[in-house]
């Protein structure tokens, strides 16, 4: 039953797995520590007990406390990863360590004081395998830890995997196999079994020690070394039982199942081998390794897990005709289940367009999940057969030619969901989904770069004569996995974050579109167009026919401008801090508004409240937030208030124009918050104008004589009065960085002071790409308030510059000694140059 629960919570967590957090560690540990674990204590105990002739039932109380303690400890490390504790992790994984050690200390105990056996040596298996245990969760609980540096982390990755996997579960399903194979086909042990088991142990525990070594210590070469010798000594191990399988084939589905995993296993370990023998680095031998995953826990420990529970519990049930009932019942497309998971399974790992592996893993999952209910109608028809009359013999076996047929049928309908597939994605395979007509070759060959930033082709428009052949050489920068598909057919393999490859597209004579065939890539933006030439050059024509200004402001015009003064009628943004107030219902309305962002230069902004940046909203900790978000704008707007912690999906959703939303959030921490436009592309929204603060002032925060707010954004310049440039936003090539949306306006117009006044400024970097290095030229700050804590108090000690990343804010505080002009800037010299420059003028008191 605990068996089952875990197995239960793994296949909703599989159905689940895309709204749940840290879900593919979940899924592995649900298995792994979950379901694959309780089922080595559970039976190893039980084999211990039989192969040394002990009496059944005697320490039940204490096997019953492993469990139970057990478990604690693996719920905890779960909780502990999916919520990102770490203390909780540690106590679980300490727990779970622990348990390993008594369960392991047990068996040795029963060993030692039992007579001699013939079959001792899986119980040495077994006390092997307990001994890894210990190990495996203390690398786990380290890797856990965000501190880590990112190559210690792939290398304790690897020697985890390798100790949990290969030692822990490896080593007691080898050594469980000497007896239980034999006896579940019902056929006597092959004579050599025995000593390839005891001589093989050692071999085992010597190329595990090996590979886990070379893991930790970076050297894949090493690591391959252990895991072919890992190969060896199993396949050593495991050899004489082909004696028994010439004797009597496996025929049901506990046999063929256990038959598959073991091939998975094999199979799994020489890919790996290779692989890591071909790694130069610990990243490429991660990279190895993370292809095998599928294969070696779907593959062999699901497989052999199943297999196993189908042969006990019936033999757990006990009685004669229970067990007959309980074996047909779990039977129930045996053929079907097989055929399906190993198909799919196999797709699964072969290079095949995403949808083709999306369908076949759900196929796996409903073969894998189909045990669920056979265990629960096995044990209710058990339970109503008990003390029941037998039939006389065996079952009759199920006619081969008819097995055969529902394997057919199973392997049938995986080659349908692929073709499916195929049929969704036609592009992904390779076949074209475009007309190419008659195209003449021009002889040349067009090359172009593209990067994968995000969930972006940059640039996504491909500009290429007719004629050309088209060469894309794609860099991925991002932080998943991507690949290129063209409508022609055309396509890369994935690769990965760091890697390049090049697609040849062939020529072009039409327009093309290219996707990221990953699962939900395509949908969340990843496309591009191949364009012939001439066709944006035609757009444009028509805009300049029509009267669209298109022209783009130069280096020159911005030049000009940052020297010159603002014009007549010029209203410099209010830098004073706001009164934190008692009422936070507010109404923010997203606009599109014409502003000056420097002498001379008009952008249109999308704002909120019509400026930008937006209102400074102020409170206290405790404080609740109602702000009302209404879109009178021209696109689709939302916002994210960082003052507040909730889940996004709701309050930060996208609403069209002529919509309306009411976010709501307590203020629990102070700070001064970011608050922007989330509607993606994100960048591009901050730059043109949707961000502003909320200041909640720490508790017991002294007052001051002046206190003022700024906050530093960039300026990507689209034509002049036009939006924001996205090519330049993308390239991280501002042509503005200003304090409170305008460039060096606080030199026309600056901050004012007297000389001992006590001055608070609030400083922001709204980026989007930017921070800031804030310093007030001949001030000296004897306060620091960085990202909710005081990095400096008043003393004998100073600081020169606030220094913030994008998002980051805080405070500082200072006197001025004397009177005269103190300029304040971004030391980011070249940020400062492009406009974030301002003035405090200092008077006598």
């Amino acid at each position: 039953m605990v068996v089952a629960a875990w197995f239960a919570a793994l296949v909703v967590a599989s159905v689940a797995h895309r709204w749940i957090p840290q879900s593919g560690w979940l899924l592995v540990h649900l298995l792994g520590l979950g379901a694959a674990s309780n089922a080595i204590l559970i039976w190893s105990g039980h084999f211990t007990d039989a192969l040394l002739r002990r009496p059944a039932g005697g320490a039940r109380r204490a096997e019953t406390a492993r469990l139970i303690t057990f478990n604690t400890g693996a719920v905890a490390v779960v909780a502990g990863m999916v919520t990102g504790w770490w203390p909780a992790v540690l106590v679980g994984g300490c727990v779970v360590a622990g348990v390993a050690g008594w369960h392991g200390t047990t068996l040795l105990r029963r060993l030692r004081t039992a007579l001699p056996s013939r079959f001792g040596h899986t119980v040495r298996y077994y006390i092997a395998a307990a001994a890894m245990l210990p190990i495996g969760a203390g690398i786990g609980v380290a890797m856990a830890n965000s501190g880590l540096p990112s190559e210690l982390h792939e290398r304790l990755v690897l020697g985890h995997a390798a100790v949990n996997l290969l030692g822990w579960v490896g080593l007691t399903v080898l050594g469980t196999l000497v007896t239980l194979w034999p006896t579940m086909l019902r056929t006597r042990m092959a004579q050599r079994v025995e000593p390839a088991a005891r001589r093989g142990l050692p071999a085992l525990l010597v190329a595990l020690v090996v590979g886990v070594a070379g893991a930790i210590g970076g050297m894949p070469l090493v690591t391959a070394a252990g895991t072919f010798g890992y190969l060896a000594a199993a396949v050593y191990v495991l050899e004489p039982h082909l004696d028994e399988i010439r004797r009597k084939h496996p025929a049901d589905f506990a046999t063929l199942s256990v038959l598959a995993g073991v091939v998975w296993l094999f199979g799994s370990l020489a890919y790996l081998a290779v692989g890591l023998a071909m790694s130069s680095t610990t990243l490429e031998a991660a990279e190895a390794a993370g292809a095998v995953t599928a294969a070696l826990l779907a593959g062999f420990l699901v497989q052999v897990l199943l297999g196993a529970l189908t042969y006990l519990v019936p033999v757990v049930i006990g009685g004669r005709a229970a067990v007959q009932g309980a074996m047909a019942e779990l039977e129930r497309g045996a053929p079907w289940r097989l055929s399906v998971a190993n198909t799919g399974l196999l797709l699964c790992v072969l290079p095949v367009p995403s949808l083709v592996r999306v369908a076949s893993s759900v196929l796996v999952l409903v073969a894998f999940a189909s045990f669920l209910p056979l265990a629960v109608r096995a044990v209710l028809v058990a339970r109503r057969m008990r003390g029941m009359p037998s039939k006389p013999g065996r079952p009759e076996p199920v006619a081969v030619r008819r097995r055969l047929g529902v394997a057919a049928a199973g392997l049938g309908v995986v080659v349908l969901a692929a073709a499916a597939g195929v049929v969704a994605d036609p592009a992904a395979a390779g076949f074209s989904t475009t007309d190419a007509g008659d195209v003449t070759a021009s002889g040349h060959t067009t090359e172009i770069e593209v990067r994968i930033e995000g969930m972006r082709f940059v640039p996504d428009v491909l500009d290429v004569p007719v004629g050309d052949r088209l060469v894309v050489t794609l860099v991925n920068t991002g932080t998943d996995r991507h690949d290129l598909v063209v409508a022609n057919g055309a396509r890369t393999g994935r690769i990965d974050p760091g890697e390049t490859t090049t697609l040849d597209v062939g020529l072009v004579g039409g327009q093309l579109d290219g996707w990221c065939s990953v699962a939900g890539h395509r949908q969340m933006g990843m496309t591009l167009t191949v364009q012939p030439a001439g066709v944006v050059d035609d757009l444009a024509h028509a805009e300049h026919e029509s009267g669209a200004e298109t022209m783009s402001l130069t280096s020159s015009d911005v030049s000009r401008s940052l020297s010159a003064h603002p014009g007549a009628g010029f209203v410099v943004h209010d830098p004073v801090a706001p009164e934190a107030s008692a009422d936070h219902r507010i109404t923010l309305t997203a606009t599109d508004e014409q502003r000056e962002v420097a002498p001379g230069i008009t952008q249109r902004l999308w704002t909120f409240g019509g400026t930008a940046p937006g209102p400074t909203l102020r409170g206290k900790v405790g404080d609740v937030f109602e702000v009302t978000l209404v879109n009178d704008g021209t696109i689709g707007h939302s916002i994210d208030f960082h003052a507040g912690s909730l889940a996004p999906n709701e309050p930060m959703r996208t609403i069209e124009p002529g919509e309306s939303l009411v976010y709501r959030f307590t203020a629990t921490r102070a700070g001064i918050w970011m608050y922007h436009c989330s509607t993606m592309p994100m960048s591009l929204h901050i730059a043109n104008g949707m961000f502003g603060a909320v200041i909640i002032d720490p508790p017991e925060l002294p007052p001051v004589d002046r206190e003022y707010v700024l906050v530093q954004s960039e300026l990507y310049l689209g034509p002049e009065g036009g939006e924001a440039d996205a090519d330049k936003v993308v390239a991280d090539e501002p042509d503005l960085v200003v304090f409170n949306g305008h460039a060096n306006q606080y030199d026309h117009d600056p901050l004012s002071a007297r000389v001992g006044e006590r001055v608070r400024i609030w400083l922001l970097a709204a980026g989007p790409n930017h921070g800031s290095a804030f310093h007030i030229v001949g001030g000296q700050f004897d306060t620091v308030w960085s990202e909710g804590d005081y990095r400096l108090r008043p003393g004998t000690g100073g600081s020169q510059t606030l220094g913030l990343f994008p998002a980051q804010g805080g405070f500082v505080e200072l006197e001025f000694p004397e009177p005269g002009r103190y300029p304040f800037v971004s030391h980011s010299m070249i940020d400062a140059e492009r406009g974030a420059h301002g003035v405090v003028e200092v008077r006598e008191e």
